[in-house]
Parts: C-alpha cells; sequence; structure tokens
C-alpha cells in the first residue's frame, strides 16, 4: 500500500509588496513677479499634508535642517517642497529686500497648494521670517521657524518678535542653544512652542566634541517636527 502524501499548499499567487518608500524627488520651476523660483518636491507616499519651505539669506536648500526635514518627513505621510527663491535660482549672492522675498512667496503659493493638502508654511532664518509674515493672508495651516532670526547679531533691540508673535496659526520655533541671532532664552512668551537644538549655532552646526553631537542634533531637529506635526491633526 503507497502511503498517504502531504498535500502541497499552492503557491501564494500575490505575494506581499515591500514597503513603499518616498518617491524621487522632481523639481519644477515657477514665474514669479520677482523671477522664475524653482521648488523641489519630496513627495510622501499617500501624503496628508505639505511642508514648503524657503531657505535663509546666506544659503540655498541644501542647508543641513532642510536636508534633513526632506529625508524624514516623507516617512511621516508629509510632502516636502523646498522653495528656492528667485534671486538664488538666478545665480545672485545678495537676497533682496523682505518684500521682495514676500511677492515671490505668495506667487509661489499656488503651486505649493496644487495637491490640494494643508500646507505648513516654513523656513530658516530670511525664509522663517517670510513665512511668519505671510502665513494668515495665504491661509497656511502652521508655521514652522527654523533658526528665527529674532535680532541682527549684537543688536538685541531691534526685535523681529512681532513678526512671530503675529502668524495667527500654531507655530513651532526651532532654534540653535548658541545663535547669535537668538538664543532659546531670549524669545518672548508667546503663542507658540519653541524647540532648544544645545550648542548649535545660526546653521544648526554644533562643535565637534559637543554632546549631542551633530547627527543627533539634526535629528532632534527631525523628530521635534514630526512630533509636532503629528499633534497639529
Amino acid at each position: 500500500m503507497t502511503p498517504p502524501t502531504t498535500p502541497t499548499p499552492p503557491a501564494d499567487p500575490s505575494p506581499p509588496s515591500p514597503p513603499t518608500g518616498p518617491a524621487t524627488p522632481t523639481t519644477e520651476t515657477v514665474a514669479t513677479p520677482a523671477g522664475e523660483a524653482r521648488i523641489t518636491w519630496h513627495p510622501a507616499p499617500g501624503p496628508r499634508l505639505v511642508l514648503a519651505a524657503g531657505h535663509g539669506a546666506g544659503g540655498g536648500i541644501e542647508a543641513r535642517d532642510l536636508r534633513a526635514l526632506a529625508a524624514e518627513l516623507p516617512r511621516h505621510g508629509v510632502s516636502v517642497a523646498l522653495v528656492e527663491q528667485p534671486w538664488r535660482v538666478a545665480g545672485k549672492k545678495v537676497a533682496p529686500a523682505p518684500r521682495t522675498l514676500d511677492t515671490a512667496w505668495r506667487a509661489l503659493w499656488p503651486a505649493l497648494a496644487r495637491p490640494g493638502l494643508p500646507v505648513i508654511a516654513a523656513g530658516r532664518s530670511a525664509g522663517a521670517r517670510v513665512a511668519c509674515r505671510t502665513a494668515g493672508e495665504l491661509g497656511a495651516h502652521a508655521v514652522l521657524a527654523l533658526s528665527f532670526p529674532l535680532h541682527p547679531p549684537g543688536r538685541p533691540e531691534r526685535t523681529r518678535a512681532p513678526e512671530l508673535l503675529g502668524t495667527g496659526v500654531p507655530t513651532l520655533v526651532v532654534q540653535g542653544g548658541r545663535d547669535p541671532f537668538g538664543r532659546p532664552e531670549e524669545f518672548p512668551e508667546g503663542p507658540y512652542e519653541i524647540v532648544e537644538v544645545p550648542h548649535a549655532d545660526h546653521g544648526f552646526a554644533v562643535p565637534k566634541r559637543a554632546e549631542p553631537g551633530q547627527e543627533e542634533a539634526l535629528a532632534r531637529i527631525a523628530g521635534s517636527v514630526v512630533r509636532w506635526v503629528a499633534s497639529l491633526g
């Protein structure tokens, strides 16, 4: 007698797909009254928000904090749009007057809102000021201010606090502990949250022997923003 055989289970016709990661960045050019601006999109799979971040007056979207957010936030359902102002796209070395930066940002806003999702206005340094000044009129969902320049170095009497206090929307400030444009303890009380990055300067660089170190500083920035975005609902 032939012994009974154990039937072989049928092969799974549709094996599970690997998790979907962030998509490849794409770039678009947008015409503004100040010249052509550029948006580099870091899309999230199934996004629920857009974080649009402008750069400062002394650099572009290659800033370490902007790169860290573009790498991390798409994993949490937030598409990141890194915005290059027209003066930077044109290769100029000096940023124009604040009103010109605001004009370009306003003209860019329809492209940032095109996905039909709530948009968090963000920026570092001068870009943070732009986001604060225009948040209310543009209908921003919230504001993220990275290295907000509370005052020029050594000139605390020339405060820019009214810009920060007047956003009218949920606002998070992420500030270096030794930022000459305003240390965290110099900020006035107001309707915003502030996170300190220990030992960090205006560009969120930390001394080589500092603890926590550079990678931990960037992780603190990204983690703080992820938690804050989740709290927005």
